[in-house]
Order: structure tokens, then sequence, then C-alpha cells
């Protein structure tokens, strides 16, 4: 799979947040995207997936050449897009395993050995996640903490093997041994198949634990800079005013405060 953004723009009750944003990635690859608050990280994940609350102005979301923009969220997820949401939401009355299963069909509903083996791949998967079984049975996500909220959005993400995932700030409120566990998620998804993502997040930590092959920072609704792993230590060492001044940031449009 190949995505590909092009000068892409949204806007959110006509202030402008996505300013032109270009970025091509591929399955088997994984890239991290970081920046300040209010760079527009979080904005471009909704847009990827067709959150109606933002507004694109312009440009274009390409995946395998075909534009995704027109299309539904559900629909975008059947090309082998998967989202893990900063804030997963609960849906009371719907039980993870019947969720799970729903899903696993719609998903695999032309490979009848995947149908079959559903409980058998849900309980592995869950003990490889270090989940209880008697969360099968139990409303997704109503109740969860925070840690088991991300886990059950990689615990979605192995069952239903996407070509490439958004992993919005999934590292967000995760101690250390909840982000050990969500990161050998990803990478066992990363090292069984050819699959490829999209990290977003402020911190190192989690690129300790999923190593990006590309690092790209976001700043006032574009992305500014790309390169490698030196990028994250240099965040870490510098912060942000670096960028600001390698790429001649106005200090008054960094007060600007789009969203994401």
């Amino acid at each position: 799979m190949k995505i590909e953004i092009r000068n892409l723009q949204a806007q959110i009750e006509d202030t402008p947040i996505l300013k032109g944003v270009d970025l091509t990635m591929n399955s088997g690859e994984v890239h991290a995207l970081m920046g300040p608050n209010g760079s527009g990280k979080s904005t471009l994940s909704n847009v990827m997936f067709g959150n109606e609350t933002y507004e694109v102005t312009g440009g274009e979301i390409l995946v395998d050449g075909q534009n995704i923009l027109e299309m539904e969220p559900h629909e975008r997820a059947q090309l082998g897009l998967f989202l893990a949401f900063q804030y997963p939401v609960e849906i009371p009355g719907v039980s993870v395993g019947r969720f799970l299963k729903r899903a696993s069909e719609i998903r695999f509903e032309n490979d009848e050995s995947r149908t079959k083996s559903f409980v058998k791949r849900l309980r592995a998967s869950m003990d490889f996640m270090e989940m209880e079984q008697s969360f099968i049975n139990r409303y997704l996500n109503t109740g969860f903490s925070g840690g088991e909220k991300k886990r059950m959005e990689i615990l979605q993400m192995l069952m239903l093997e996407p070509q490439f995932a958004i992993l919005d700030e999934t590292d967000s409120g995760l101690d250390i041994d909840a982000l050990k566990i969500v990161s050998k998620g990803v990478n066992k998804l990363r090292n069984e198949t050819d699959f490829g993502a999209l990290v977003i997040t402020h911190y190192q930590r989690i690129l300790d634990h999923i190593k990006p092959d590309y690092v790209h920072i976001m700043y006032q609704g574009r992305i500014v800079t790309s390169g490698g792993h030196e990028l994250v230590e240099a965040l870490e060492a510098k912060g942000y005013d670096w960028v600001k001044k390698q790429h001649g940031i106005q200090e008054e449009e960094a007060n600007e405060q789009p969203t994401g």
C-alpha cells in the first residue's frame, strides 16, 4: 500500500489547521510524526479517516493512486487502513467479542480459514497483549481504564491486520509497563506482516520501543522537516525553538492555536 498526501488543507469553523501537508508513506515503513500542541497532528489523522468535523479545502489523499477523500470511514477501513484513537470511545451494549467477530468477518470475508479460527486467534492475541479473557464479554471500552482502552486498540489491530495504521498519541497516559505491551503488539505486526504505521507522538519514549524508519516534524499545519532518529534526539535536547529558527517561523504565527 502506498499513501500519498498531497498539499492537504483543512479547516474547522473557518480556522485553517492543515496548510499544505505533503507526505508519502508505504506499507512496511514506520513513520513518526512529532510537533508541538496545535500543530495539526491529530487533525491530520482525523481528516485521513473522514471525520466530518473538519472541512477539507484543498489537496488529496491517494491510497494506491485512489483519492479517498470522498469515501466513507468504513470504506477507508476496508482498503486496509486503521486508526488507533487518541481517546477510544466507549460502546455500551456491544461486547468486545461480538464487535471483533463482526469486524473480522467484514475484513476477511473471502478468507474462510480466518473466520473459522476467529476464537482461537482472539484468545491468543489477548494472551499476547496480557489481557484477561473475561474482556471478551465486556462492553467495548465501557469502564475500561486508559491503559486497557489503548491495549484494546492494539488488540483490534492484531485481529484485523491492517496494511497501514495511524496511532494517534497511543502512548498518552500509559505507564512504562503498558507502553511496552502496546509497543510489542505493534512490533508483532511489523515483524510478521507487511505492516506500516504513522506514529503520532509528543515523546521519545514510544519511539525507543517502536523504532521509526522516518521522522517528520509538523509545525503550523505543515511538515517542515523530515529525517531519521536524530530529529527525535534533537527535539529532546533542544525543544522546538530550533525548528522555528531554522525555518523562519514568526512568533506571532506560532501563537495560533489550531486543533491537533
